[in-house]
């Protein structure tokens, strides 16, 4: 009797032992990315280059080369991919390579000619110069200059910067053109900011600094005056589209159809209404073919709002016009055929059309809010079967008629791997662990999803916890809350998180919490209604909701919560500290809107309508309004020339608090935009040591290690 006693004894030592002897990660570790052996990568999966083979990067000694590897039997074999035309800017001037040929310079100009785009066809080059729309012939040098009337304030296929920002967005470049599929015609926007009020952002470099001048319309200014026009290699001359630029209006990205058709997205200033028209490209006349209302707002800056099945007459619209984001099937002429899917769940994006089997594979959040799934569904609506498996969240790459597709996918507790499955869902095999060799021998924390009912029973709020490293449920341990808050931008997803920074919070002996709002998207645009003329309100009584939650976990010190986030983030976190000052204690606020009426129309005023048309919301969700509830400690920072949100915002609330002899802190970054650390490394990372230290002293009242002084 006493031998398997013993047995057990030395079982249960040596699993003790086993569980003390796992590592915490090392400063290096946790913030150098320097731990191969924890999380390793995945395949490099490029993309499909037919419907039976993928494209896949692999070492090749010294460089990296691809493969083409068959989907159903694996086997790969070298892949030598079509060389492709490509035109690039560099030193102010435009160079052409096909692919082959060292890269031959095609402008030659003393003025700066800008995001160079080659026609379909490859035989022409569009840009533009001095905010004039040009083209260049490849083979002959040939220039054709479109427009004459570019300065300052007239931008010819150069946008204006509300339309950047907010409407054509960043990854434009501020490009305003488009070539039509015959490479014949070109469709730009015409931009006059004469009446858009100048914002000055002021450089302190050298002796006297400078002036950088931005057209920049806050809320109910007057936006610029725009005009959409087409103009052809063959006949110059424009043909501007029937719209009165002096209307009060916004245009979206014009979208060319397959078969050559031109369609432009409209709406009035109040966002409410959305219209398609198709454009006769000859003289410019229009004909509508999609009219759309809501009672709240419609996003103008979808970019999978059309989907165009080519061979056919038909076309997939999404519309979150139910409440929810559904995909819906309409005939060339704009006639909606059906609905494909339905119910209170989130269809994200088409993942493949089969045209000859009549289906589509789209991602959505059924399931689970927390997590996206793979479906099908016929054209007709019916069969909806879901393709992906397990609880994970999956992203996914679909072959191009859905034959296979391949799935990352992870949790919570599961890093991503990477699998290979069939139009039908059936594994055919996995491709990839992103476990490292040293996986199991590290601490890892753990992080669960829970959900906490709103104040007004209405909704089930998501939120992630991640608990310290040996946590006690006896001990009570500060709080750190990340976020963002934006509408449609949630955080909170079933999805591996962690990371070596994440593991060293947790050996620090900190609680770090993400949480989303009804208007985060888990809720659909239903949630998200809530907020219309009253931006930022349900979102901090939601987050004041998940406060009191943990305040009431016998683990959690209620004297140190602790919100952090940036722009939409940082305004959340100025009004936690000032609103909801009664559950947040501390605050790192990163470029934030403090007022409504300093930000730009045409995001602003999608929510909150006019400063004319809704003063009692703007005056209700500025930050200043509630500052007399300032209690804990506020940290601040901006960038000193940040062009999205001016630093006008956190003056303004430095001035008040100043003025009220209030403690606070604040940092200012000279030079830097809206993302500290955009324009320089250094700063970036003295923002971030920052803001550790501010986490040391506060919730963990004590210094900085040394580490991060090296």
């Amino acid at each position: 009797m006493k031998k398997p006693s013993c047995v057990l004894s030395v079982l249960l030592l040596t699993a003790l032992m086993a569980a003390g002897q796992k590592k915490n990660f090392t400063y290096e570790q946790a913030f150098r990315s320097r731990t191969p052996d924890f999380i390793k990568s995945l395949p490099d999966v490029e993309g499909w280059a037919d419907d039976d083979h993928y494209i896949e990067m692999r070492s090749g000694g010294s460089k990296m080369v691809a493969m083409l590897v068959e989907a159903k039997s694996g086997k790969a074999v070298a892949y030598e991919p079509k060389n492709e035309p490509v035109v690039f800017a560099e030193q102010d001037d435009i160079f052409f390579t096909d692919g082959i040929q060292s890269p031959r310079q095609l402008t030659r100009s003393v003025e700066k000619e800008m995001n160079p785009q080659l026609s379909p066809d490859n035989k022409w080059v569009g840009y533009t110069r001095n905010n004039n729309l040009f083209a260049l012939e490849v083979s002959t040098g040939k220039e054709i200059q479109f427009t004459t009337d570019g300065s300052e304030l007239i931008l010819n296929g150069y946008a204006s910067w509300v339309y950047y920002e907010e409407i054509l967005g960043r990854a434009s470049r501020y490009k305003a053109f488009w070539w039509s599929p015959d490479s014949r015609h070109i469709c730009f926007m015409r931009f006059d900011d004469t009446q858009v009020p100048m914002f000055p952002i002021y450089y302190a470099e050298g002796q006297h600094g400078f002036i950088e001048r931005t057209h920049y319309p806050k809320v109910g200014d007057k936006n610029p005056e725009t005009k959409l026009g087409i103009v052809s290699i063959d006949t110059p001359a424009v043909v501007w589209t029937d719209f009165n630029p002096k209307d009060d209006q916004y245009f979206g990205t014009p979208v060319w159809t397959p078969q050559g058709k031109l369609w432009v997205q409209w709406m009035p200033r109040s966002q409410d209404n959305l219209k398609v028209y198709e454009i006769n490209t000859s003289n410019g006349s229009k004909k509508e073919v999609y009219d759309e209302k809501q009672q709240t707002w419609i996003s103008l800056d979808d970019y999978n709002r059309f989907t165009f099945m080519e061979g056919t007459d038909k076309l997939i619209i999404r519309s979150d016009k139910t409440g929810w984001s559904h995909l819906y099937l309409h005939d060339l002429s704009g006639k909606l055929l059906n609905a494909i899917t339905s119910g209170e769940y989130t269809v994200t994006d088409i993942a493949a059309i089969d045209s000859k089997a009549k289906q589509v594979y789209f991602n959505a959040r059924k399931e689970n809010s927390a997590r996206t799934d793979l479906y099908r569904a016929g054209f007709d609506g019916k069969g909806l079967t879901r393709l992906s498996f397990g609880e994970y969240n999956h992203i996914v790459n679909a072959s191009p008629s859905g034959k296979y597709f391949i799935s990352m996918y992870s949790s919570l507790s599961t890093p991503p791997r990477l699998t290979l499955a069939d139009g039908k869902g059936k594994i055919i095999r996995e491709l990839g662990d992103s476990k490292g060799s040293g996986f199991d021998g590290y601490n890892i924390p753990k992080t669960e999803l829970v959900r906490v009912k709103s104040q007004d029973g209405i909704f089930d709020l998501p939120m992630t916890i991640t608990y310290p490293a040996g946590f006690d449920p006896a001990k009570k341990y500060p709080v750190l809350i990340s976020i963002y808050g934006g509408p449609d931008a949630g955080t909170v997803y079933d999805t591996w998180k962690t990371t070596g920074n994440t593991a060293w919070w947790s050996q620090e002996g900190i609680i770090q919490v993400s949480m989303d709002n009804r208007s985060s998207g888990h809720f659909g645009k239903k949630g998200m209604n809530y907020i219309y003329r009253q931006l930022g309100k349900y979102e901090m009584e939601d987050y004041m909701q998940c406060a009191r939650w943990l305040k009431q976990q016998s683990f959690v010190d209620g004297a140190k919560i602790c919100i952090t986030g940036t722009s939409f983030g940082g305004y959340l976190t100025c009004m936690a500290l000032t609103y909801g000052a009664s559950e947040f204690n501390y605050g790192v606020a990163n470029a934030s809107v403090t007022d409504w009426q300093l930000y730009d129309t045409h995001y602003t005023e999608r929510f909150m309508d006019t400063p004319a048309e809704n003063p009692e919301g703007y005056k209700n969700t500025a930050v200043l309004t509630h500052a007399g509830k300032y209690n804990g400690l506020l940290r601040i920072v901006h960038g000193s020339t940040d062009d999205n949100v001016h630093m006008q915002n956190s003056i303004q609330l430095i001035d008040w608090l100043e003025d009220k002899g209030k403690h606070f802190e604040f940092m200012l970054y000279p030079g830097e935009r809206h993302g500290i650390g955009s324009n320089s490394i250094a700063k970036g990372l003295h923002n971030r040591t920052e803001a550790y230290r501010f986490y040391y002293r506060n919730l963990l009242n004590k210094e900085l290690p040394e580490a991060f002084s090296k």
